[in-house]
């Protein structure tokens, strides 16, 4: 089976994930949750699902929606909408619940709903999001991020850091080790074809016009290429997202968080998701917040969640083999 887990029950999580279930076998996935929340949140919207609850993975019944059921907050101890140490706590223990029955063997990947850096922050988490709490838990250094819409995959070479630093951390050591690495996940995932590298300044700073920071993408790129890599770079941003959705590339590392989120979301932003590589566990994820403003409205757009659970759905052979 898939993990799924609750997200913030504050926000829109557990309603994405019952609309998006409607659309899916549910013999297939496991919600890592409270069933108290999503019994509350399957009479809001109407829905008429059957839940399970079990103390573990392997007393899942067909035909009904299982939940590995950590009865750990009620819908009476918080509100809708509102950042909280209780929903910040719940949201991580669902998360470790999931990664540890990953890990032993007992699901095959974790999808994720959104989770409040805020409220990680009021429960005392010391991680800012879901990479960081996965590193951690799986014991992986430096996992890779890669969004996903239609033929777009974006690697990100810094995340949650500023853009100073960010430019900083764009160096021959840095993308001699993410390059390799990128191309790696790729093949599990059986994608094939050139990687590119963004350039990091205006037209990748034509020559050196404005700018030296591209000869590290140089220098990397031309040893990958002595390694037996069908990589190029750098390929001036303003355009190499648009050559990857036509299929021209297999994928882009994007030197910066924005950078290659923009290209995305504005792409598709209901449609993109994201995954979790380079670890013991796949982790697939919507590529949105807690959208707290229309958390309990019954308007949230399942679409992204959607997407998660087919990404998941394709990449389980892959990820199995």
């Amino acid at each position: 089976m898939i993990a799924l887990t609750l997200g913030d029950p504050a926000g829109i999580g557990p309603e994405i994930i019952l609309k998006a279930l409607k659309s899916f076998n549910t013999d297939d996935f496991i919600i890592y949750g409270d069933t108290r929340i999503l019994e509350k949140t399957n009479r809001a919207l109407g829905s008429d699902f059957v839940f399970n609850a079990v103390d573990d993975v392997r007393s899942a019944v067909p035909g009904k929606v299982n939940v590995k059921d950590l009865h750990n907050l009620s819908p009476s101890d918080f509100k809708m909408g509102e950042e909280s140490a209780l929903c910040g706590r719940a949201a991580y223990e669902y998360i470790e619940k999931a990664v540890k029955d990953a890990m032993d063997g007992k699901t095959e990947c974790v999808c994720t709903a959104p989770i409040n850096k805020v409220s990680l922050k009021m429960a005392g988490v010391p991680y800012i999001g879901h990479t960081e709490i996965f590193a951690f838990l799986t014991g992986t250094d430096d996992p890779l991020t890669m969004f996903q819409v239609e033929n777009m995959r974006i690697f990100f070479l810094s995340r949650h850091v500023s853009l100073r630093r960010a430019c900083d951390m764009v160096t021959y050591s840095r993308l001699m080790d993410y390059i390799p690495r990128c191309v790696k996940e790729l093949e599990r995932l059986g994608v094939r074809g050139t990687f590119a590298v963004a350039g990091l300044n205006p037209h990748s700073s034509d020559g050196g016009l404005f700018g030296d920071e591209e000869k590290e993408i140089e220098r990397a790129v031309e040893e990958c290429r002595r390694m037996g890599l069908d990589v190029v770079g750098p390929v001036s941003a303003d355009s190499v997202f648009h050559q990857c959705l036509k299929g021209k590339y297999s994928a882009v590392l994007s030197l910066y968080h924005d950078q290659g989120h923009i290209a995305a979301k504005t792409y598709d932003f209901d449609r993109t998701i994201s995954l979790t590589l380079g670890m013991p566990v796949l982790r697939i994820s919507v590529d949105h917040g807690t959208a707290f403003d229309i958390a309990g409205c019954g308007i949230a757009d399942e679409t992204g969640m959607k997407e998660t659970l087919s990404c998941a759905l394709r990449c389980r052979p892959a990820f199995l083999r």
